[in-house]
């Protein structure tokens, strides 16, 4: 079983320095990588000099999360890849779980272990936490977090369950599967593609699991935060791309056609919050959406259509109107 560690970064060159001696120190027996998206600063010269024995993969230009590693795995051959966020720090036998549960779960083609706050340590962070779930509107959604609440790791998802999608922070993949998926949709060009990818593989019969024997700590927000408005444009276009892409056509568009609404709803939110910026994010993202619908469209997947959500009609109402911020607690429809 032979597993590669990589590493996607652009402009990095802090991030590596102060996260990459943990996983050289806590991954032995794995090969580990790094993806330079073209970067501009000192990345390529640090990581020749200080990690010599990680290896440097060099993409020609900066082609984002989706495009780099689908240009970057390329030329690394191996059993199984982990895509891990250059701002992460990894805990001793981090790796054991999740070899485990590929030998041991056949069916488990895409593993994602806990993620918690490098920040508040004993709090899950934003980006996976116990693993993702979209509700009956496509909305994605993680134990642990519910949209900006973040729960206190309490054990309460120290679990092995199948869930939905995997974080692309820490994500790993049986190798044939990326490939057999065509990696992932460069449109996205980063959010959300993982839960595109996830989608495409349970469309194909592939299953996904979290493994909370294994944990990590993610900073987080360190190419864009939560509250950029790009981050929100991102969201909000490709969460619309993936609810066109994975469903039979007599769901995805009556979906679609609420969603319009819902993010219509949150970009008026946004100018109460004071936020204008947020809000021409989502009339933009909008705009983004109709003008690439038909590219997107072409790309449907002719496999089995499948929603598989969580049973609760709208993360969005529990969250916003009833105030639910524990996983634990979303009333089951």
């Amino acid at each position: 079983m032979k597993l590669a560690i990589v590493i996607l970064n652009w402009n990095g060159a802090n991030l590596l320095k102060n996260y990459l001696p943990t996983v050289l120190e806590y991954s032995k027996g794995a090969a580990i990588y790094v993806i330079d998206n073209a970067s501009t600063d000192e990345s390529v010269e640090i990581l020749k000099k200080e990690f010599p024995e990680v290896s440097v993969v060099i993409n020609d230009a900066n082609y984002g999360f989706a495009g780099g590693y689908n240009v970057g795995l390329k030329s690394i051959k191996a059993d199984y890849y982990c895509l891990l966020n250059s701002d992460v720090e990894v805990t001793k036998n981090w790796l054991e779980p999740i070899l485990k549960g590929f030998k041991e779960i056949p069916e488990a083609k895409i593993i994602q272990p806990k993620i918690l706050d490098l920040k508040k340590k004993d709090h899950f962070e934003y980006a996976g936490a116990g693993g993702g779930f979209i509700d009956k509107l496509g909305y994605p959604f993680c134990r642990g977090r519910i949209f900006q609440a973040l729960e206190e790791d309490k054990g309460q998802y120290n679990d092995v369950t199948e869930i939905f999608w995997a974080t692309g922070a820490c994500m790993f993949i049986k190798s044939d599967v990326f490939w057999e998926l065509n990696g992932f949709d460069t449109d996205y060009f980063a959010h959300q593609e993982e839960v595109d990818l996830c989608w495409r593989a349970k469309n194909n019969s592939h299953k996904v699991y979290y493994i909370g024997g294994s944990k990590i700590y993610h900073l987080g927000g360190s190419t864009l935060s939560n509250m950029n408005p790009k981050k929100t444009f991102l969201n909000f276009r490709n969460s619309l791309y993936s609810i066109t892409k994975n469903l039979p056509r007599r769901k995805a568009f009556p979906i679609i056609f609420y969603r319009l609404i819902l993010d219509g709803i949150a970009a008026v939110r946004f100018l109460f919050q004071l936020k204008p910026n947020h809000f021409l994010a989502i009339f933009k993202a909008h705009l983004s959406f109709y003008s690439n619908f038909s590219k997107i469209y072409r790309k449907r997947e002719k496999a089995n259509f499948i929603l598989n959500y969580y049973p609760v009609t709208s993360i969005v109402w529990a969250h916003f109107v009833h105030q639910v911020k524990n996983f634990n607690i979303l009333v089951k429809d």
